[in-house]
């Protein structure tokens, strides 16, 4: 579905944006010493979040229907997406 798809584009390019402000609000919340720290946790979760959508999230959306969410083993690691 051509609508899922760009909903879901345009609120990962808004999510992917809002990281960076999310970061700085949260340095601003902690000691000079942690600043560089917490900037790193921002951005290292928003990594991981990648992988985890990588690997069952995808599935999770596109999946074959099993309940309200898709089947996680159905496109694990985006096999058989085309």
């Amino acid at each position: 579905d051509a609508a899922s798809t760009a909903y879901l584009l345009v609120c990962t390019a808004l999510v992917q944006l809002m990281t960076p402000g999310l970061a700085f609000f949260y340095g601003g919340l902690v000691r000079s010493t942690s600043v560089l720290t917490m900037m790193m946790q921002s951005f290292v979760s928003m990594g991981v979040a990648s992988i985890l959508w990588y690997v069952v999230g995808f599935s999770l959306c596109f999946g074959e229907p099993a309940g309200v969410f898709g089947n996680p083993a159905t496109f694990v690691g985006m096999q058989g997406v085309n």
